[in-house]
């Protein structure tokens, strides 16, 4: 058997320690899933390594992602711009039918 050294284990279990999640606050055993209600109250809890322990409460789905992913909300260092498709042709890419001179495309 394959047993992985508890060391290790233990290493893995500790770096989730503080990890945050937000669950909808929905009656019964309504919808779970985020994108189905997003302007329910979400409560946001906390993983402490043994179980996900209260840590806050968000209004809707935006301020609680807001919450979970700060690093999202932060602005661009200045001079990065993303760079726009190039063109090419790329295996993802259809070769363009031939143009007549009308301006249209071909008839098939």
């Amino acid at each position: 058997m394959d047993d992985e050294p508890l060391k290790d284990w233990a290493e893995r279990r500790d770096a989730k320690i503080g990890r945050l999640r937000a669950v909808p606050v929905v009656p019964g055993d309504g919808p779970r899933a985020s994108h189905l209600n997003p302007e329910a109250p979400r409560a946001i809890e906390r993983w402490n390594g043994h179980t996900w322990e209260p840590y806050g409460f968000a209004a809707s789905l935006a301020e609680a992602q807001a919450i979970l992913y700060p690093e999202a909300n932060e602005p661009s260092p200045p001079g990065t711009v993303p760079k726009p498709l190039g063109s090419g042709t790329g295996k993802h890419r259809k070769p363009q039918a031939p143009r007549t001179e009308g301006g249209g495309r071909a008839q098939r």
